[in-house]
């Protein structure tokens, strides 16, 4: 991070990026409901996964788009839930997949690729619209990490579904399930050391007389 003098970075006082956060909830909010219902139906712990991943970005979107414009410390302590909040939702999946190790089951391939493919496109969409926001503080940078989470998952879950395809086994859907897991913990770990370094940035700036 840069020095002195400090380093601007969009807040998200944006009519345009409130309107862009509106429309990437609605999207996160329609795939979480088609994906879990799919994952469950194909037995797909990827899909799953991808699905919570969903959720979570719908429920920690609505925080970002509500804390727009308010105090430092109320958008610092919103990026710091939305961290922890990612980070347990890493160590669920984690659980979850080792359970599935002990009750192997073989999900279907067909529905895995399917709603993989949908998926894929309903982020891609995201990712688009947000694109010029990516550099941003912590929480308007979280929003960026979670797209971009969620369409890397994508590829992962239909690559899964081939590889199911081609084995006829589960792993490959239960090595998707763990490597996403990973990456929310990474991606937890980015957005609390920066809202954490935002925050204490601040109140060195406070303690110099600087408003």
């Amino acid at each position: 991070m840069s020095c002195c003098p400090q380093e601007y970075k969009f807040d998200g006082m944006s009519p345009v990026y409130k309107r862009v956060l509106w429309a990437v909830i609605a999207i996160n909010a329609a795939m979480f409901g088609i994906e879990m219902t799919a994952g469950m139906m194909a037995g797909s712990q990827a899909l799953q996964a991808d699905a919570l991943d969903f959720l979570g970005d719908t429920l920690t979107y609505g925080i970002s788009l509500y804390v727009i414009g308010k105090s430092l410390r109320a958008r610092t302590a919103a990026a710091l839930f939305k961290g922890v909040t990612l980070a347990l939702m890493g160590l669920w999946v984690f659980g979850d997949t080792l359970y599935a190790v002990l009750v192997l089951g073989v999900p279907q391939a067909e529905v895995m690729g399917l709603v993989g493919f949908l998926a894929l496109a309903a982020n891609l969409t995201s990712v688009l619209l947000l694109l010029r926001f990516r550099n941003g503080e912590a929480n308007v940078r979280s929003v960026w990490l979670c797209s971009r989470n969620d369409a890397i998952g994508n590829v992962a879950v239909i690559l899964a579904a081939s590889g199911v395809w081609a084995s006829g086994t589960a792993w490959p859907d239960l090595a998707v399930a763990a490597a996403m897991a990973g990456l929310f913990l990474w991606s937890a770990a980015l957005i609390i050391l920066q809202a954490l370094r935002e925050y204490r940035q601040r109140g060195d700036l406070v303690a110099e007389g600087n408003p």
